[in-house]
């Protein structure tokens, strides 16, 4: 979505703001398709005393299995992003600023990135998730499982023997 910002650049105190949907259900995220639903955007830039700032709102279902204990989830997620925008940059190394020279922006590859940033490293169904056993594989956050709980270390199992 291209959004044109020529009068919020050119008039102090100017504000505009655009609402859209993005569709990345095609977006491959460590080999699945976690976003079930289209992004809803809601894109702000304003102009307070010559400095652009861009505020865009994010609202999207993502769906990932629990790097735990493995179990399908689907959480409705809100981001919200901000930036300083430039219609020229001096230093082309400066990632403080997004230039928009003709005074428009690209803003799905904006959000894109944005959103592929902020998504948590490890997902979890729950903070509390006590994962799987180790033995038998049964989810624990459905109730215990008959498994011997205490272990040996098997570097100390001969010395077990010696006690004995």
């Amino acid at each position: 979505m291209l959004f044109e910002l020529k009068s919020v650049f050119l008039n102090d105190g100017e504000k505009k703001e655009l609402t859209y949907r993005l569709d990345i259900s095609q977006i491959d995220v460590d080999g699945v398709f976690p976003f079930k639903s289209p992004v809803t955007v809601t894109a702000v830039a304003a102009n307070r005393a010559s400095l652009v700032t861009l505020t865009l709102d994010c609202c999207f279902d993502y769906q990932r299995s629990c790097d735990r204990c493995g179990e399908l989830r689907t959480v409705e997620m809100r981001q919200s992003f901000s930036h300083k925008l430039a219609q020229t940059l001096i230093d082309e190394g400066n990632d403080d600023y997004i230039e928009t020279p003709d005074f428009t922006l690209e803003l799905d590859d904006v959000v894109i990135t944005d959103i592929l940033l902020s998504l948590p490293q490890k997902f979890l169904c729950r903070q509390d998730c006590k994962g799987l056993c180790p033995q038998c594989g049964s989810n624990l956050n459905l109730g215990d499982c008959a498994c011997e709980k205490r272990q040996i270390d098997p570097r100390l199992e001969k010395l077990k023997q010696l006690m004995e």
